[in-house]
C-alpha cells in the first residue's frame, strides 16, 4: 500500500511551521496512541502520524520529502533512522505523561523487538535524459548504477569462509540497547543501537576481508531500462528490487530511473503536443501556398490561405507525442512567422516600391 502525503497525515498545509505541525501531532497522538485507543487500526495510525511528524519536523527530512516526496526519504534513511534524534519524550510529558506510561516509542513502532530485524536496502534514484525523438520512439536502454550488493567471498555474513557470526553479549542479539531513567512516578525510556554490534545483533570475530565484515560491497551493474513512448521530464520509472540490498536478510530497495528529456532545436512541448515555429515569406502568406513542415515522423504539407497573418496556428492532427501507456497522440501545433527579408537586389526592392506605390 503506497503511502499517504506526510503533511495529508498530519492535516497540515505545506508551508505549515514547526509550531503548527507540533500541535497537530500532540493532538492525534493523544487520539490514537494504542495504549489509549484500543481500535483495531489505532496502532497503524499511530506509526503513520509519528512518522510523519519526525520527517517534518526534521529541516534536512522535510527539505529531502518536499523536493523527492517518499523516495528521497526511504532511499536515505532507515526506519530507525526518521525517528532519530526526535524528542518525543518532550511532546509526551507536555501530554501529561512519561514516556514510560505511554509506552517505548520505539516498541510501538517497531513491534517491541527482541532481535535484530532487517531493514530494508535503500532505494536508489538514477536520472536519465534523453532526446524528444527517443521520447517519440521510446527506446531501450543500458544504464550504469552503482549500488550495494551481497559480498560474495562471505554470501553476506560479514565473517571470513568456514566461520560464521556470534551473538553479540552486550545485547543479547537484539541489536539495542535500553536505557530507563525514573523520575519521581514517571519512568523515561530510551532505546539506541547497541555500540557493540552496531544494531545487528551479532559480532563477527573473524571478518571477511573482502567486504571488512560489513556483509556487503559496492559494484557497479548495467541494467537494461525500456523507456516507454511518451514519456516526459519528471516521468519515473520503478525497478523493483535493482536498489540496494539489506544486510541481515531485509527486502531489496528498487532503482527509480528519472527521465528528463533534453530540450529540441525545432520542437518545443505542451502536454502531449508539439509546437514548432514556420517562417513564411511575405508573398507566400499575402498569395497562399502549399508548405512543408517538420514532424518528429517525417514531413507533413499544409495549405496556407491568402492572408495568412502572422501568428496564426496550424494544427497537425496526432503528429504530436504518443500518449504515455495509452492508445493515441497529442497533435503538432505550426505557428506561422512572417519573414522579412534583410537583403534586396535592385529588381525586389524596385517591385517592392511598386508594392507600395499600389497601397500594399
Amino acid at each position: 500500500m503506497s503511502k499517504r502525503d506526510y503533511y495529508d497525515v498530519l492535516g497540515v498545509p505545506r508551508n505549515a511551521g514547526k509550531d503548527e505541525i507540533k500541535n497537530e501531532y500532540r493532538k492525534l497522538a493523544l487520539k490514537y496512541h494504542p495504549d489509549r485507543n484500543k481500535a483495531p487500526d489505532a496502532e497503524e495510525r499511530f506509526k503513520e502520524i509519528s512518522e510523519a511528524y519526525a520527517v517534518l519536523s526534521d529541516d534536512e527530512k522535510r527539505a529531502q520529502y518536499d523536493r523527492f516526496g517518499h523516495a528521497g526519504i526511504d532511499s536515505r534513511y532507515t526506519a530507525e533512522d526518521i525517528f532519530r534524534g526526535v524528542d518525543f519524550n518532550d511532546i509526551f510529558r507536555d501530554l501529561g505523561f512519561g514516556f514510560g506510561g505511554f509506552g517505548s516509542i520505539f516498541d510501538t513502532f517497531f513491534g517491541g523487538r527482541r532481535g535484530a530485524t532487517p531493514t530494508a536496502g535503500h532505494d536508489l534514484r538514477y536520472d536519465l535524459e534523453i532526446s524528444l525523438e527517443q521520447a517519440y520512439s521510446g527506446l531501450t536502454t543500458e544504464i550504469d548504477v552503482p549500488r550495494t550488493e551481497h559480498c560474495s567471498e562471505c554470501g553476506g555474513t560479514g565473517a571470513a569462509p568456514g566461520t560464521s557470526p556470534k551473538t553479540c553479549s552486550q545485547c543479547n542479539g537484539a541489536g539495542q540497547i535500553q536505557h530507563v531513567q525514573t523520575s519521581g512516578f514517571m519512568h523515561f525510556s530510551r532505546i539506541e543501537p547497541c555500540p557493540t554490534c552496531r544494531g545487528r545483533g551479532e559480532t563477527i570475530e573473524k571478518p571477511c576481508t573482502v567486504c571488512r565484515g560489513e556483509g556487503s560491497v559496492q559494484r557497479r551493474r548495467r541494467i537494461s531500462v525500456n523507456i516507454p513512448p511518451g514519456v516526459d521530464t519528471g516521468s519515473q520509472l520503478v525497478m523493483r528490487g535493482e536498489g540496494d540490498v539489506a544486510n541481515g536478510g531485509g527486502q531489496v530497495g528498487d532503482l527509480y530511473v528519472v527521465v528528463h528529456v533534453a530540450p529540441h532545436a525545432v520542437f518545443r512541448r505542451d502536454g502531449d503536443d508539439l509546437i514548432c515555429n514556420l517562417d513564411v515569406s511575405f508573398s507566400k502568406a499575402a498569395i497562399g501556398g502549399e508548405l512543408e513542415v517538420p514532424t518528429l515522423d517525417g514531413s507533413a504539407k499544409i495549405k496556407v490561405p491568402a492572408g495568412t497573418q502572422s501568428g496564426t496556428t496550424f494544427r497537425l492532427r496526432k503528429k504530436g507525442m504518443p500518449i504515455l501507456r495509452h492508445n493515441g497522440r497529442g497533435d503538432e501545433l505550426v505557428v506561422v512567422r512572417i519573414r522579412t527579408p534583410t537583403k534586396l537586389t535592385s529588381r525586389q526592392r524596385e517591385l517592392l516600391e511598386q508594392l507600395r506605390r499600389e497601397g500594399l
